[in-house]
């Protein structure tokens, strides 16, 4: 499995080999699996001792290899399960959570790192921009494009991650075949399975003929799951399925249908905090996240305004304007909750009220303006001026940046401290952190503290 980022990265799995306990008496303890595997069990001198009363003396081993993990049984007394199956033994992908007595064990890749140097592009398809942000991107969306490896899209409300899948089909071998975007979000629940896998006639009341799903319409094409966070969870699973296998059993269907589609998946949400916290499946995660893109919001990259603004005026009568002066000053200074959608559509508007014969300089700018209390503080109460999502993504935003600058300050930046004190793992601390641009500086480790960054 390759997981590629935007921070330069490229995460290399060449054989699964981690362990991490995520519930049980040892939540949170993470070992490395030896190629030649490890012992799970009660027993001190297992590989894996589990404080687990129900857990056997020797329980199961478990051993990475090149398809996933071999998992066996040991006739332990309360079995190892995955879901609602009991294993004897079974080759298991990345990403799964076995049980073992009343502990949780997550099968996880090593990772490696290797830094990709930034694009000498100042634009990938429809995407614009030159700062390094948006190159490092652009590296990451060139590779991705020659091959037909999952890509996974993430990134804020409105920061373009459905011209970025545009301009990965565009860029691709596929690009003379359909691009087909489905919205996981907006389909409804009791009809989103038919949406996605077709049905037959009858399969449920009001199917009077057949219909093809999405998977049939992107044949020899791409497919863009939109929103994938809001996949129902038995949904996820099928789709699991069908990515392993590659076919499509449309519902109320007896046969299977093979498809030649490259997936492509954006969301909103932090899938790898979904999946640990049980909201996501990790082994979709897994397999979804070949190479994993995060769109960089605006305000991370406002080098870019005055681009993406010439941008939205190239059509109209203001293409050639000079922008400068107090409105760009204006535009630069602004947050954009909304990122480049909420500045499209305040050009749009800008120009929809432009006085005749007015310059960029005249343009009626009108900006979303910060809700403040008598105190001066930013509201926290959410206002529905917005779609949902966008409304969330903002609330949730301001609230980790907040949570963060304070929990720094508090801990004098020491980040294991800082981890303690927030109830999370230092890694993924480490997240929120280059998310939020707050980098990772720190204090000196503490007495009897071992810094293992």
């Amino acid at each position: 499995m390759q997981r590629i980022t935007n921070a330069s990265e490229r995460r290399l799995a060449a054989s699964p080999s981690r362990l991490r306990v995520l519930l049980g008496p040892q939540r949170g303890l993470e070992v490395t699996l030896p190629a030649a595997g490890l012992l799970v069990g009660a027993d001190p001198t297992a590989g894996l001792a589990l404080q687990d009363g129900a857990v056997s003396g020797r329980h199961c081993t478990i051993v990475p290899g090149e398809h996933g993990f071999t998992v066996a049984d040991l006739g332990s007394r309360n079995g190892t399960w995955l879901e609602d199956v009991a294993l004897t033994r079974a080759t298991v992908p990345v990403g799964t959570i076995l049980r073992v007595g009343g502990t949780l064990l997550q099968l996880l890749p090593a990772e490696e790192t290797l830094a990709i140097p930034p694009s000498a592009a100042p634009a990938f398809g429809e995407l614009v921009g030159a700062s390094v942000a948006m190159r490092q991107v652009y590296a990451l969306l060139e590779r991705a494009s020659a091959s037909d490896a999952t890509v996974l899209l993430g990134g804020e409300s409105g920061t373009g991650k459905e011209l970025a899948a545009r301009a990965i089909h565009a860029a691709s071998p596929r690009r003379d075949g359909p691009f087909v975007v489905f919205d996981c979000g907006a389909a409804s629940d009791n009809l989103i399975e038919s949406d996605l896998f077709g049905h037959v006639r009858g399969a449920f009341t009001g199917a009077s003929t057949d219909r093809v799903g999405a998977f049939a319409a992107a044949h020899q094409g791409t497919l863009l799951l939109d929103e994938i966070g809001d996949l129902p969870l038995q949904l996820q699973t099928r789709l699991l399925r069908l990515l392993e296998s590659g076919e499509v059993t449309p519902l109320g269907g007896r046969r299977s249908e093979r498809y030649d589609v490259r997936i492509l998946a954006a969301t909103h949400r932090d899938l790898w905090r979904e999946a640990e916290e049980g909201r996501f499946r990790a082994d979709l995660y897994y397999r979804l996240a070949v190479v994993e893109v995060e769109l960089p919001a605006l305000r991370r990259r406002r080098d870019d305004v005055p681009v993406l603004v010439r941008r939205f005026l190239a059509r109209g009568p203001l293409a050639d304007a000079e922008l400068a002066g107090p409105n760009l000053e204006r535009l630069m200074a602004h947050a954009w909750p909304g990122n480049v959608r909420e500045l499209r559509n305040v050009i749009a508007r800008a120009v929809a009220l432009r006085p005749p014969g007015a310059g960029f300089a005249e343009l009626p700018i009108l900006l979303g303006p910060a809700r403040r209390d008598a105190a001066g503080a930013v509201d926290p109460v959410p206002v529905a001026d917005r779609p949902y999502h966008d409304a969330k993504a903002e609330l949730l935003e301001r609230f980790e940046r907040s949570y963060l600058t304070d929990l720094l300050s508090r801990q004098a930046g020491n980040l294991s401290q800082a981890a303690r004190q927030a109830g999370v793992e230092r890694k993924y601390l480490y997240r929120l952190l280059d998310k939020h641009g707050l980098g990772r500086g720190r204090s000196a480790p503490g007495p009897g503290e071992v810094d293992d960054d």
